[in-house]
């Protein structure tokens, strides 16, 4: 219950620190870090518009995707603490179910008809493909390294005490920073601010909600934030106390944040073809940290 609570509150902030990072870098004053919650309740005051071209299933996905990442977040231990849900193989779970609220999105946006709603989320499908293999590699070696293969476990039994090891984590917490700009698409795989539509990715996915519905899909992001940023946490903070524990989750959730700001403000935006390749070098990465378990564990003949 306490990563619950800690992931809801750190969605209240991750996107304006984004935000705010990016206006302080391109030398604006910006908006409050409030300013995407104040945009989100305004939404939800108001109503949805529906096409007369939709079906039921374009009205009840943004529901399921935004149920999907909250039943994620009930898996998601805190160091000494379990996940609301905690059992065996619950990282295929977290997985399987993210990539539910997934595939409704994307049958929502080709629900619409619209040509360019189904060209993005052709995108999102491939590259949500791609970034798969390097989460399951990741997750299959801490289990294992560890010999579990509940997140709590698997996080609780991980002990940083040599450099192959703070290799293996830094590698992972470039792999999951990652597969968060895949999953929100982020810069460098996608801009969120862009307006044309050939080349928008989950931004013209969602051309067609409106109201409650837009808010809920935008809550979602913010959530999915938090998300991987608490799995991050989870790498590091082990047996670390409760009251040292706490403030560790909310300083490298705000580094994570100023970090993606950082990024996509000196970063530019791949090539469409290139996004592929770089996703899909996850996997190569995910491989390097399945070696270094190998070599942690004597396993390398």
């Amino acid at each position: 219950m306490l990563s619950f609570l800690l992931i809801l509150i750190a969605a209240f902030f991750f996107t304006g620190v984004i935000i705010r990072t990016k206006s302080i870098a391109s030398g604006r004053k910006g908006p409050g870090i409030l300013q995407p919650i104040k945009d989100v309740i305004r939404l939800f005051k108001k109503g949805a518009v529906y096409s007369t071209t939709t079906s039921f299933i374009f009205q009840i996905a943004p529901t399921i995707y935004f149920s999907s990442v909250v039943m994620a977040m009930m898996v998601v231990p805190f160091g000494q603490a379990k996940g609301i849900i905690s059992f065996n193989g619950d990282f295929v779970f977290f997985a399987y179910v993210l990539a539910l609220g997934k595939f409704f999105s994307i049958i929502s946006a080709m629900d619409t008809g619209s040509s360019f709603e189904g060209m993005g989320a052709s995108r999102e499908a491939l590259y949500s493909l791609f970034a798969e293999p390097a989460f399951f590699i990741l997750m299959g070696s801490f289990a294992l390294l560890t010999g579990h293969t509940s997140f709590h476990l698997m996080f609780m039994a991980l002990h940083l005490g040599s450099y192959v090891s703070y290799a293996i984590a830094l590698l992972a917490t470039f792999v999951l920073v990652m597969i968060l700009m895949v999953e929100n698409s982020r810069m460098p795989i996608d801009d969120p601010k862009t307006h044309l539509e050939l080349t928008m990715i989950h931004e013209v996915m969602i051309l067609d909600n409106s109201g409650f519905d837009l808010g809920l899909i935008l809550t979602t992001g913010y959530l999915k934030f938090a998300l991987y940023g608490a799995l991050i946490v989870n790498l590091f903070i082990g047996m670390v106390p409760y009251q040292y524990a706490i403030m560790l989750f909310f300083a490298i959730q705000f580094i994570l944040a100023v970090s993606i700001g950082l990024i996509e403000s000196f970063m530019a935006r791949f090539r469409m073809s290139h996004n592929p390749q770089f996703i899909f070098t996850l996997t190569s990465v995910s491989l390097l940290i399945f070696f270094g378990v190998l070599l942690v564990l004597g396993k390398f003949v």
